[in-house]
């Protein structure tokens, strides 16, 4: 049997149970439309002027519209290391600044065409290349090669998000949303479509405490602030805030049409409320007694509403979770 088109399986979804389609409908497909845009805009940019102070606000405005789907570690995004090449993070020994270097070193203009920079390291590629070339040590480079792996690296960045977008528009989505359909090898029952996207609701929770928060706190004898995430650049605290804000509107998607979420409402709140309180932009304090609790309380709040969620969402769905591709790192 040949897979219906995403827009045919959306129309004929039945209303009263709208999770697996209202999640693909309003939050993955327009959440990858909008990373494409925004990295075809910071491609176009940086062809005008690739000066690294001229880039920056193409280039968060990228990064924001990642944290709208970075939670998604499954079809398009896992093929060929997408994900990893759009924001390899964490990174403990530097990989990515050492591959730089040496790219900026070697100065190889074969790098700069577009099959170059596939077959570069994905340590070097996408967001945190061009956060180094922007923010790190390398914005302080103006010359010619620096110039041209700034528009490399964003024309590369622009492709990938294109091809993650293509990749679900033109076949994933619909396999998901026909789960358990005859001839869908990928999703065998109609509950694996669901528990596939509950399980990056799930992990993606995880990541925000354990990774985002938990990696900077380290431990009270030993606080570590310098393994901020995206910590030139000075948005360790706002990934966060947004992570939160795109993985609420995952659970509210994944909800609609089966019932109420008031616990896992109340702990989204909470946690956004207190991130959005929280004077640390990089995590700096928490190598301060009373900096390092404000932090420490909002990752247990971000617990919090993983273990609602996971009870809840969890429930109504009749799943649990799953093995995800982040499982492990």
């Amino acid at each position: 049997m040949r897979l219906p088109a995403v827009a045919a399986l959306l129309a004929l979804a039945s209303p009263a149970v709208a999770d697996v389609p209202e999640a693909i409908g309003n939050h993955v497909l327009p959440g990858y439309a909008a990373f494409t845009k925004a990295t075809a805009d910071l491609a176009v940019a940086a062809q005008k002027d690739c000066a690294a102070e001229g880039l920056r606000d193409e280039w968060n405005a990228a990064f924001d519209a990642w944290l709208m789907v970075a939670h998604l570690r499954m079809g398009p995004a896992e093929e060929q290391g997408r994900a990893l090449a759009i924001a390899y993070w964490p990174d403990p020994k530097d990989i990515g600044g050492r591959q730089l270097e040496a790219m900026l070193t070697k100065a190889d203009p074969a790098l700069l065409t577009p099959e170059g920079m596939a077959q570069a390291s994905v340590a070097a590629r996408g967001l945190f290349g061009l956060e180094r070339l922007i923010y790190g040590e390398g914005a302080q480079i103006s010359d010619t090669y620096a110039c041209d792996l700034r528009k490399a690296l964003a024309q590369d960045l622009a492709a990938m998000a294109a091809t993650t977008e293509a990749g679900w528009t033109g076949g994933y989505a619909d396999l998901v949303l026909s789960a358990g359909a005859e001839g869908n090898a990928s999703f065998l029952t109609a509950s694996e479509g669901r528990q596939a996207l509950f399980t990056q609701l799930i992990t993606g929770l995880e990541f925000d405490a354990d990774t985002r928060i938990g990696r900077p706190l380290g431990t009270f004898d030993k606080p570590r602030p310098e393994r901020a995430e995206a910590l030139a650049s000075g948005r360790s605290l706002r990934n966060v805030t947004l992570s939160l804000t795109a993985l609420r509107a995952l659970a509210e998607a994944l909800a609609q049409g089966l019932g109420e979420i008031p616990q896992t409402e109340a702990a989204f709140g909470r946690a956004l409320d207190l991130a959005g309180q929280l004077d640390d932009p990089t995590f700096t304090g928490v190598a301060d007694p009373s900096g390092r609790l404000k932090v420490e309380i909002l990752q247990q709040a971000i617990q919090a509403t993983r273990t609602a969620a996971e009870a809840e969402i969890g429930a109504l769905l009749g799943v649990s979770v799953g093995f995800n591709s982040a499982d492990g790192d």
